[in-house]
């Protein structure tokens, strides 16, 4: 009986080993370079379109999502970070097809799959530019296009904010949004949201000009709008008083009482003295009303920032299949160059009507009583002969 056995357990772990022989013979590669990445040079879509595109300036914005000189002074600044050093075994990818391979996936969002057949490149190889681009991206830009204001650049968004949308002494518009993913490796129900599927948060604040001025990115997905608020750098800075932001200062046409400058936000965030929110829905008075409809005016320009980046960088319109590190370097990326093209190109505003971003759930979250009192005041201007519009009653 004994003998069987040992005779069966030989049996096995023979056929185990030349199952692992036949798998390793399997993955052996058959070309060193395959003939048809080999060709990447005469065939590639980059080689066969990057010069005819920068023949025609509308094609080229088309391809790329920027102008001709906007690519080329992204390039000058990426070009020594994207160089890569030739061997005797194959050339290195120049940091412009890098640059072009990396803004053609955020702007179409093309599976690695297809990059690969596009641009004749290894998945793999894909992979590693994407991330490799994204970082560098974000290194060379954020601090140019998204620096911290001072006090001096918070007023003048303030009055932007009360050219365009009639709230004065708002200093910003924050919302936080779901950036939908495949299921990070070993992460279980972190990343699951309300909506059942997987994504992290993109929290950011916008000026009235639809750019971004403060973004964090890479929240758990199950976490709720005020929470990713608290635990960002902006939270703890504007919690500290550490923002740098103006004196109090009367609101216009009044001398006093001197109102705090204030970011605005939906019913997700709690009420602070620098933070309004709006009146719960039941029961509102007509200058609770007007007051909610002008914050509304204020705050959706964070929502038509979030619409303008998601239909410029389409990749935002799918599910991201990168790995977790990559895609929040690829949407950090996006966001900053969402500033640099929009500084250089304009925008097209029919761009900010949808957008495939999903809000959070909203919580209710309790504020504390001195920004009760902001919120009052503001709401009494609303309805004074100086802070009223001539068309609030007939909106609400």
């Amino acid at each position: 009986m004994d003998c069987y056995r040992r005779r069966h357990v030989a049996v096995v772990v023979t056929a185990i080993q030349l199952e692992r022989l036949r798998r390793r013979r399997a993955s052996r590669r058959r070309f060193w370079v395959h003939p048809v990445i080999a060709q990447r040079q005469e065939r590639g879509q980059f080689w066969a379109l990057y010069q005819n595109l920068r023949a025609h300036e509308d094609q080229f914005f088309g391809y790329m999502r920027m102008s001709i000189s906007s690519f080329d002074e992204l390039l000058g600044l990426l070009e020594s970070s994207l160089m890569h050093q030739d061997t005797f075994m194959r050339d290195s990818i120049p940091p412009v097809e890098r640059l072009v391979i990396t803004l053609r996936y955020l702007g179409t969002g093309q599976s690695l799959a297809s990059l690969h057949f596009a641009f004749l490149i290894g998945k793999s190889t894909a992979s590693v530019i994407i991330r490799e681009t994204c970082v560098a991206i974000w290194d060379a830009l954020h601090a140019a296009v998204m620096g911290q204001p001072h006090k001096e650049q918070w007023r003048e968004i303030a009055d932007v904010f009360q050219q365009t949308c009639q709230f004065p002494n708002c200093a910003g518009a924050i919302d936080g949004k779901h950036i939908r993913i495949k299921k990070p490796v070993r992460s279980g129900s972190q990343y699951y949201n309300y909506k059942k599927y997987f994504s992290f948060v993109l929290f950011a604040m916008c000026d009235a000009n639809y750019s971004f001025r403060y973004i964090d990115v890479g929240s758990y997905g199950s976490r709720s709008d005020s929470a990713v608020f608290a635990h960002s750098e902006f939270g703890k800075l504007l919690h500290d008083k550490a923002l740098d932001l103006p004196e109090h200062t009367a609101l216009p046409g009044t001398i006093s009482p001197a109102m705090p400058f204030v970011f605005v936000g939906d019913e997700a965030f709690a009420l602070g003295e620098n933070l309004m929110r709006p009146y719960s829905s039941r029961g509102l008075s007509l200058a609770r009303r007007v007051f909610n409809y002008r914050l509304t005016r204020a705050r959706r320009v964070v929502e038509c920032a979030f619409g303008i980046l998601a239909n410029k960088w389409r990749f935002l319109h799918t599910p991201i299949h990168l790995k977790l590190e990559t895609a929040i370097s690829a949407v950090k990326a996006a966001c900053v160059l969402h500033n640099f093209v929009r500084a250089r190109d304009g925008y097209n505003f029919e761009d900010s009507l949808t957008h495939s971003l999903h809000s959070h759930h909203p919580s209710v979250v309790r504020g504390h009583r001195q920004g009760a009192a902001v919120r009052e005041q503001f709401t009494a201007y609303f309805m004074s002969p100086h802070g009223a519009l001539p068309w609030q009653l007939d909106a609400i």
